[in-house]
């Protein structure tokens, strides 16, 4: 693998000197009038939009060139037009472009806002755009659309904005991630996290020790300017290897302007957790006791009231504070400088993350804008404590009559049910307070981000450019956790003290060459791109010890070093025949060393057709059509995250210290064989798109429909292996295929739109099924399936079978009596045979939504502005893990020495014992949830602030739904004492100098 690496090394640097070579070169062919060609004349003017506001950002260029500047706060611009030249082009997202000839020294310009949606620049892998000329399907959104609100991580910004994506917050916690899926994902076992790409860096998947696998979070989201999300095989198979389950594109903002422009934003919250589990009170728990209970269970009962929950949650506070500087340093140097503050409470008393952000932007260009240069520079610093989230499962379990405090000094003054020795008795429920006052998880991580591009069009021959981006992201995470040895949960052992650290690495060399010509005599544009990658990963982690309070070593954990590298070559070819058919091919070919030689390569194609029938003549005329565009894709992707990095290796670990071989009288640490697969190959996906893009009455109505399917062959999944034939019962092995399909629509509108008054209302709906195809090494007929998911009584609760949807609950038919109530362990016999047993299990629903919805609006009046955005799940069932675990009369004691609360489900059912696997606790989750609401008011100029707004917002505002849990959205399906997540209020303030 060190060769590989080597070899890779030397092909992106051969081509960085050879770039180089060539501006060296073209630079000494050149006339020296060439590169100091005079300016003719200074053209000024202020560009306004219909109401004659000033529009701040502007693109001002000269046509035909990439000489450009912006416009200011006041809206005006200065540019030196060369001579020869006489049009300038004015372009702004929301706004018609519009190219003026120059007639005078002086060119006011008033945008109009129109179907501008078709001019605009969308970015796409390795380069960008015009929306009208996109093939794939390809959504953006901008800063402008992002979520209001208390935010802490980018993937939130977008969250209900587009159909196909769907954004879930793992937990309430602060420092809790999001899962991100795209169509789904194409995968079972492996990864289905998209790929994200920041600023053209592909960024590593997964977290870091120290930041609970958020690892999108060190990225502040008030830097960030769009989201582009690339959702079809046409769009992502410029990405190869990675791009199964779709790609999201962030892209950071730049300095604008020529002046000076300060900014200042910040958000005041306050949050408060909207519950866990629908629990006895501390009366009906009482009078359930002394009417039910044995005389052992009464004398148990306390004289307290407590409410468990209310002592472990808490009404956090948060703020996020970010100040940015951009404009251009001597008026020749453009940049943007910015800094920000965010601190957030967690709901869950002690839980908190608090993260420092900074940033530089410069974007000079050189030899008459030949030479374009973009350095990113992003550092951030992650500090948090975690607090121990067995607590809530503690709080909603505990005894409600007992007391928070003991009054005594043992176990640090909490009340804990003692057994006999005056010890925590085993097996009972710890004090839920005490669990998290007593200990302490803190951690630290720093992340540096840092990309150049360079982007250069050849004086020789201005079609042909030169791209190169050099990439490092380097984060290094480390945390300790401390818990004295009063604490009744490490009692026994003195308490505990470990200390952890990671270190990753991501270094990226990228180097393309885009052809781009217009041949007007047959009506044809053609760009093509053909470029190299090379990545390389390392995830570093020095050997771990666990210590007792008193510093005794009671284990030790090995340290590791991970490493894996990516070699990529693509290509891209556009076509545009007059405006009406376009067409573009990809190829990749990817080699990863997560595979053994004979496997290391692969290769992706994609070809791509559209139609824009409203270019068509007898479409061209209709006065109300801006676009009619139909697409048609296929492509192959690929996949290899999620798997190991040595898992084709034979490689073998030293054992524990409890595992030593006796030779003799000593005894010897020994090593031992890990499960490895030498035919590991690419996880592969084919899928096909169709679209229609339509844009009506000047972008007042747009949007698309989406249909697509998608096959993934040679699933790398870990299941069951024949005895004797591997190092484990289960390896990592291509097995398997999933199909899935569906249908997305998005619709744009702009209901009115008047001088004073404009109403959007934006809409996504996304329909989606997957099914297993196969999933088994040699096709058994007796097999149910491999059990997967969360273990509920020492199985998964969900299955995965051929011929079904992935993750289905495997469960017995619960039967009902006439009214209504469920029996306890009676089920119906669904294979006849008059026995109910294991046979009688079936499969039933999926955690899997059926329908997604995304519901958008916007009234903006004179200075005021509000602003909601809605979501809705149908069809997707949640299995009540809390409720099943705590409404049976058994839980009420495992031990002798403590009671335990219990659901309130329990006066439903009056269930004796815990049933399992009864369907009745796999509940319909379908939900309606809004996810924010907004009302802001701009005072325009106030002194000598140019811009002054303010705002409120509140978050999480509300959630129907029948499931009987607190929140029908949780990962997997899967309900047990989730960490809730909170309505926020929040107040916003935005000032611009």
């Amino acid at each position: 693998m060190k060769g590989f690496t080597f070899k890779t090394s030397v092909l992106g640097l051969s081509l960085l000197s050879c770039l180089s070579g060539m501006t060296d070169l073209h630079a000494s062919m050149i006339p020296h009038s060439r590169w100091t060609k005079p300016l003719q004349q200074e053209i000024r003017g202020i560009v306004r939009n219909e109401n004659g506001e000033a529009l701040v950002g502007v693109t001002v260029m000269i046509a035909g060139t990439t000489v450009g500047t912006s416009t200011s706060d006041d809206g005006s611009y200065r540019i030196l037009l060369p001579n020869g030249k006489s049009q300038l082009v004015f372009s702004i997202v929301g706004y018609s472009s519009q190219t003026l000839t120059v007639t005078g020294q002086k060119l006011d310009v008033q945008m109009k806002a129109s179907g501008t949606v078709l001019e605009e620049l969308v970015v796409i892998g390795y380069g960008s755009s015009n929306k009208k000329d996109l093939t794939g399907a390809v959504t953006t959104v901008s800063s402008k659309d992002f979520n209001a609100g208390l935010v802490g991580s980018p993937e939130q910004l977008i969250n209900g904005k587009t159909a196909g994506v769907q954004v879930m917050s793992n937990s309430g916690s602060p420092s809790a991630g999001s899962t991100i899926r795209i169509r789904g994902g194409a995968s079972l076992s492996a990864s289905n996290d998209p790929l994200i790409v920041l600023d053209g860096v592909p960024l590593e998947t997964g977290g870091i020790s120290g930041n609970s696998g958020n690892f999108l979070s060190l990225i502040n989201p008030n830097d960030i300017e769009s989201m582009t999300v690339l959702k079809d095989a046409s769009a992502t198979a410029i990405y190869g290897s990675r791009a199964s389950n779709g790609v999201l594109l962030i892209t950071t903002k730049k300095g604008k302007g020529d002046t000076l422009r300060l900014s200042f934003s910040s958000i005041v919250s306050m949050q408060q957790a909207l519950g866990v589990a629908d629990m006895m009170s501390r009366e009906e728990f009482a009078d359930l006791i002394n009417t039910k209970g044995t005389a052992a269970q009464k004398n148990l009962l306390g004289n307290a009231s407590t409410d468990w929950l209310e002592e472990v949650f808490q009404q956090a506070m948060g703020t996020d504070n970010n100040v940015s500087l951009q404009g251009k340093i001597a008026k020749t140097l453009p940049f943007r400088a910015s800094v920000g503050y965010y601190d957030q409470q967690g709901t869950l008393r002690t839980d908190r993350s608090e993260r420092i952000t900074g940033g530089v932007v410069l974007t000079p260009t050189f030899f008459d804008q030949h030479l374009s240069v973009n350095l990113n520079l992003k550092g951030a610093r992650n500090n948090n404590r975690f607090a121990n989230t067995d607590a809530i499962w503690s709080a909603i379990a505990f005894n409600p009559t007992q007391p928070i405090y003991s009054g005594v000094d043992a176990y640090g003054g909490y009340y804990e049910s003692l057994d006999n020795a005056g010890l925590p008795a085993t097996g009972a429920n710890l004090n839920p307070l005490g669990l998290i006052k007593q200990e302490k998880h803190r951690s630290t991580v720093n992340r540096g981000i840092g990309n150049l591009d360079m982007d250069y069009k050849f004086h020789f021959l201005p079609a042909l450019k030169a791209h190169v981006t050099i990439g490092y992201d380097y984060a290094k995470g480390s945390g300790s956790n401390h818990i004295p040895a009063s604490a009744a949960n490490n009692f026994l052992i003195g308490g505990a003290y470990d200390a952890y650290e990671q270190t990753l690495k991501n270094k990226l060399f990228t180097g393309y060459l885009t052809y781009n010509k217009t041949f007007p005599n047959i009506k044809s544009t053609v760009e093509f791109t053909a470029g190299h990658d090379y990545q390389h990963w390392s995830s570093t982690r020095p050997a771990i010890s666990y210590f007792n309070e008193a510093g005794d070593l009671r284990s030790t954990g090995i340290a590791s070093d991970e490493r894996h590298t990516l070699i990529s070559w693509y290509g891209r070819l556009n076509y545009n025949y007059d405006s009406r058919y376009l067409l573009t091919a990809t190829i990749r070919k990817d080699g990863t060393s997560r595979f053994s030689p004979e496997n290391r390569w692969g290769t992706f194609p994609s070809l791509a057709l559209a139609w824009r029938l409203s270019e068509e003549s007898f479409l061209k005329d209709v006065s109300f059509l801006d676009d009619l565009k139909l697409r048609g894709s296929y492509g192959i992707t690929g996949q290899q995250e999620g798997i190991g990095n040595y898992e084709y290796l034979p490689v073998y670990t030293q054992g524990t210290t409890y595992a030593q071989y006796r030779f003799g009288d000593q005894y010897h640490l020994v090593y031992r064989p890990s499960v490895y697969n030498r035919d590991l190959r690419w996880e592969t996906t084919k899928a096909f798109n169709y679209g229609l893009d339509f844009s009506l009455w000047k972008a007042r109505v747009s949007g698309s429909v989406e249909y697509y399917t998608r096959k993934t062959h040679d699933l790398l999944a870990n299941v069951p292996v024949a005895a004797g034939t591997n190092f484990d019962q289960n390896a990592t092995i291509n097995v398997g295929n999933v199909e899935s399909r569906g249908w997305e629509f998005q619709l744009n509108t702009v209901p009115i739109q008047t001088d004073n008054l404009r109403w959007e209302v934006n809409i996504n709906a996304t329909n989606q099924h997957t099914q297993v195809t196969n999933i088994a090494l040699v096709q058994d007929a007796s097999s149910v399936g491999t059990y997967v998911g969360p273990v509920v009584s020492g199985r998964g609760i969900q299955i995965l079978t051929t011929g079904y949807q992935p993750y289905m609950f495997y469960v017995y038919k619960q039967l009902y009596d006439d009214a209504g109530k469920p029996l306890e362990g009676i089920y119906a016999d669904l294979n006849g045979d008059g026995a109910i047993d294991e046979k009688d299990l079936y499969r039933y629903e999926s955690p899997a939504a059926k329908w997604l919805f995304g519901f958008n609006t916007q009234l903006s009046y004179k200075k005021w502005t509000a602003s909601t955005t809605l979501r809705a799940n149908l069809g997707n069932y949640v299995f009540n893990n809390t409720k099943m675990n705590l409404s049976a009369w058994e839980t009420v004691q495992y031990v002798d020495p403590a009671l335990n609360n219990l659901h309130r489900d329990y006066f439903n059912t009056g269930f004796q014992s815990r049933q399992y696997y009864s369907d009745y606790y796999v509940e319909n989750a379908s939900f309606l949830r809004m996810e924010n609401f907004s009302l802001g008011y701009n005072f325009g100029k106030i002194g000598k602030v140019s811009n002054l707004r303010v705002g409120a917002i509140v978050q999480n505002v509300f959630v129907i739904s029948n499931y009987s849990g607190n929140d029908p959205e949780v990962p997997s399906g899967f309900d047990s004492s989730f960490y809730p997540r909170s309505r926020t209020y929040s107040l916003s303030l935005n000032l611009d100098f």
